[in-house]
């Protein structure tokens, strides 16, 4: 048995999306739980297995995962026939991991630092400034309409996901990205389903 815990308009919509482009709704189920909120709403939920009660979190028949990377290549490799992952033995996977990496080591704590008003040199240093980060998707897809070519990906969905949230950035290439990935079956499906359970 396989269970997404997900908590409404939180980082773990992200992976409802997945679930619809994987196909994987049928065989993966969602538990909605709440979680603590940066306003103060919500709270951990005891039926939560997190060890530190947020979302997402995946639990494939007791073993847990947690980390939208980490839970985005597990679940991209559990259903391969969708093509969203890029097997072992294909070069591409290198780069395919890479920008998994990248999203979690730098673009979230970049993107998150700077929304909530964190400026210091040490950030740049350490991770990268927003500008490098922008340069670095605007390269990527200078000359496809993807990070990997002309084929949606599991990458993608992860890493345009804090423009979706916080907005587009202004740049044309990132931008016309952004509305691909959120123009998808994906986006659409975990929008109306964060929509209808948010009500619940």
């Amino acid at each position: 048995m396989i269970t997404l815990f997900h908590s409404p308009r939180s980082r773990s919509t992200r992976i409802v999306a997945l679930l619809k482009e994987l196909d994987a709704l049928e065989t993966v189920g969602i538990s909605v739980v709440t979680i603590p909120r940066m306003d103060g709403s919500g709270g951990r939920d005891p039926r939560n297995p997190h060890p530190d009660g947020k979302v997402p979190l995946l639990d494939h028949d007791g073993t847990l995962v947690w980390e939208s990377s980490a839970i985005i290549q597990y679940l991209a490799d559990l259903f391969p026939q969708a093509g969203l992952g890029i097997p072992v033995g294909d070069l591409r996977r290198g780069p395919y991991l890479s920008w998994l990496a990248w999203y979690a080591g730098v673009v979230e704590p970049v993107l998150t630092l700077k929304a909530i008003g964190v400026d210091h040199p040490a950030v740049a240093r350490t991770f990268r400034t927003e500008a490098e980060i922008q340069a670095r998707f605007a390269g990527a897809l200078k000359d496809k309409p993807y990070l990997l070519g002309d084929r949606f990906t599991a990458a993608d969905l992860l890493l345009h996901s804090p423009y979706a949230w916080f907005g587009k950035p202004g740049v044309p290439a990132i931008d016309a990205w952004v509305d691909r990935c959120t123009d998808r079956p994906g986006a659409r499906f975990a929008a109306e389903f964060d929509a209808q359970h948010a009500a619940d």
